[in-house]
């Protein structure tokens, strides 16, 4: 009997509307739909005492816009962990460490997450202090909120879990998984208005097509990610 490991991630977040789309398509629908994951949006306004359920105020000492409250997060956060173990803890923010390949397989290698979208000014800084385990950030920008980075995050993740991708080995040839970017790739018709697909690729000779990617690889890692390059280059001792 196969039994199926599922991963759970809870997404935290004053605007559960904006997460909604991304996760009814695709591959990540079709990951939920097989029990490979579930993901669930928590609304953090179900959790404040306010009237009015605001989830942000002023920041002590003054200063431009809204900070969110400590207590809604920490009363969610609690309820959560009453139910079910979580292996991370993870806030979006831009001064998180930065997202990429080598973290996605990290993070999709866990059994539960907690995803904290913040918003306004930032985080009462108690909660980055006390609750949260990881911050993460996927770029040097700022966004309104941290609803499209969790739909990032999630995606990158979910797609790696064995069972999501209908051609398991596809996620490993992705750009990134070996730190250099994906070779250009070519479909039919074999020619089109004068443009050929590539001979070393139609001559079935599986080595030299691989060495031809690799090549391919180190050339478009050099000339658009230099810094990818540097590194690719410091790790392999070159």
């Amino acid at each position: 009997m196969n039994i199926i490991l599922s991963m759970r991630i809870d997404i935290i977040t004053t605007l559960p509307g904006l997460l909604e789309g991304p996760f009814r398509e695709s591959i990540i629908k079709r990951a939920v739909e097989s029990g490979l994951a579930e993901i669930h949006i928590i609304n953090l306004r179900d959790y404040t005492t306010d009237k009015h359920q605001r989830t942000d105020d002023y920041p002590y000492g003054g200063g431009a816009g809204m900070v969110m409250m400590i207590e809604p997060v920490d009363r969610c956060i609690r309820g959560l962990k009453e139910k079910n173990e979580y292996d991370e803890v993870i806030y979006l923010s831009p001064d998180g460490r930065l997202f990429d390949q080598s973290m996605a397989n990290r993070l999709s290698l866990k059994k539960n997450l907690i995803m904290l979208c913040g918003h306004y000014k930032g985080i009462d800084e108690r909660i980055r202090q006390h609750l949260v385990t990881l911050e993460i950030s996927i770029g040097n920008y700022v966004l309104t909120g941290g609803e499209l980075p969790a739909a990032v995050v999630t995606d990158a993740i979910i797609r790696l879990l064995p069972g999501t991708l209908n051609d398991e080995s596809s996620a490993l040839s992705d750009s990134f998984q070996d730190g250099l970017i994906a070779p250009p790739v070519y479909t039919r018709p074999e020619q089109y208005n004068g443009l050929n697909v590539p001979e070393i690729l139609l001559s079935g000779d599986q080595k030299k097509i691989d060495e031809w990617r690799f090549n391919e690889s180190l050339i478009r890692t050099r000339e658009r990610r230099p810094d990818l390059y540097e590194h690719w280059r410091e790790k392999e001792g070159e």
